[in-house]
């Protein structure tokens, strides 16, 4: 359940940071180019929190 309780929640926040940034900072950059970056950024994001937050969080 940790999948839900960390992970989600923390690739929601960055495609919604990063294609803020991207909007705002760098607009010389293709729309289709940008999505990539945000999808990359999320999938990166989640199999980085996937593996950093505890498994056994629902004991404590």
């Amino acid at each position: 359940m940790r999948i839900f309780k960390f992970v989600i929640p923390i690739m929601l926040i960055v495609a919604w940071a990063s294609w803020a940034i991207l909007n705002r900072n760098h607009t010389d950059v293709p729309e289709e180019t940008r999505i990539y970056i945000t999808i990359g950024a999320v999938i990166v994001s989640g199999i980085i929190s996937y593996f950093l937050f505890p498994k056994n969080e629902e004991e404590r």
